[in-house]
């Protein structure tokens, strides 16, 4: 198991990236910022740009929308840390691509533990709300309720952030 893998969960606006942009640069060692969101529009594209901005040029920012695992295999580095923000993006993409999310969600379970390095991965709880009121929303659901369990399971942290505060629901604070 990786002794430096933290799964971050939280509501939108919660401050689950500003945590876990927090666990990696207290490591002091080079930075990557693994974002998996696609710029489908111009208010799509001043987010991004504003983020990028806010961490600073002390990261490298590599943009990958589905190849989550050969990415994290290309950075993840020992010293190093990587935020992977964030997995309910990911999994989107891979839906909206009709990918097999099981298999891409169990690949990325069984590599995480290997990596090396400090891993943080962001993802949106969304399983406390209603039930959603079509198939394609209760799917999405259900692959992000399932990720989220597989994760819990191998990573030594789980960190829930409420209203910018978190709340470690696995493991210690670093």
């Amino acid at each position: 198991m990786s002794a430096d893998l933290t799964l971050v969960l939280g509501g939108a606006r919660s401050g689950k990236s500003r945590y876990a942009e927090g666990l990696v640069t207290a490591l002091g060692g080079p930075r990557v910022y693994i974002a998996t969101s696609q710029v489908w529009d111009a208010e799509m594209a001043e987010r991004v740009a504003k983020h990028r901005d806010d961490r600073g040029p002390d990261w490298t920012t590599v943009e990958e929308p589905r190849d989550l695992t050969g990415v994290l295999r290309a950075y993840a580095a020992e010293g190093s840390g990587v935020l992977v923000d964030c997995l309910t993006l990911w999994l989107t993409n891979l839906m909206m691509a009709e990918a097999d999310v099981a298999a891409e969600s169990a690949a990325l379970v069984e590599l995480l533990p290997t990596l090396p390095g400090r891993v943080v991965l962001v993802s949106n709880e969304v399983g406390m709300g209603i039930v959603p009121d079509n198939a394609l929303a209760r799917r999405f659901r259900d692959h992000a309720g399932r990720l989220h369990q597989s994760i819990a399971a191998v990573a030594p942290r789980v960190v829930l952030t409420v209203a910018g505060l978190p709340m470690f629901v696995k493991g210690t604070p670093v």
